[in-house]
């Protein structure tokens, strides 16, 4: 008799994780086409909405509160997006929910963007706080992963963003975005995963030339 009921509550058990992953994968395909085809502010406020709820909803995913908090950047890139603080303030609680679940070197990314949003509000004043936040984010993340093109494409940005006096410039960011062209090439994501950045890699490696 306890045989039978255990084999029930594993039973009911695995009906229950089948149809939580038959609502997931479909909340998540239409929150991806939701990203992709976002161009207004708004747009991109709702697609980090609808990643949310989802997360909200899953528990034990990590991968929705990820999408929540890089349309949460993408906003954050914006001009008309002035308070670059406030707008961290939202990406920073998204993270913490998906940290919550996971460490991994793709919410480091994140954290990298929204670090570097706040340190280009003021270059010079900011740079101790958030640039080294930005690069303390990096290092963190290729150490749990150092195949992520990601990291090497941001890294490379940050080198191509930085005066030559000062240690960047186009010949020290071109071999970094090679690297993560290689990698990007390289790379097998897994369903739902990130897979941005390789176009906006090789764009930036023809601006080195």
């Amino acid at each position: 008799m306890k045989q039978f009921l255990l084999a029930i509550l594993i039973c009911s058990t695995a009906l229950a994780s089948v149809a939580q992953s038959d609502k997931y994968d479909p909340a998540m395909k239409n929150g991806l086409a939701l990203m992709d085809s976002a161009k207004t502010v708004g747009d991109l406020q709702n697609v980090a909405s609808v990643f949310e709820r989802i997360g909200d909803a899953e528990k034990t995913q990590w991968l929705p509160y990820y999408y929540a908090a890089l349309a949460q950047s993408s906003i954050g890139w914006r001009p008309e997006v002035k308070d670059k603080d406030a707008n961290a303030e939202k990406i920073k609680a998204l993270l913490a929910k998906a940290e919550a679940i996971e460490t991994n070197s793709e919410l480091l990314v994140v954290e990298n963007m929204m670090a570097t949003q706040q340190m280009m509000v003021d270059p010079q004043t900011r740079w101790q706080t958030y640039g080294q936040q930005a690069g303390t984010a990096l290092q963190k993340g290729m150490k749990l992963d150092p195949n992520n093109p990601r990291l090497y494409y941001l890294q490379g940005m940050s080198l191509f963003n930085t005066p030559p006096q000062f240690g960047g410039g186009k010949d020290k960011a071109k071999p970094v975005f090679e690297k993560a062209i290689e990698l990007y090439k390289s790379a097998q994501p897994k369903p739902l995963y990130p897979r941005w950045g390789q176009k906006q890699a090789q764009d930036q490696l023809a601006l080195c030339q």
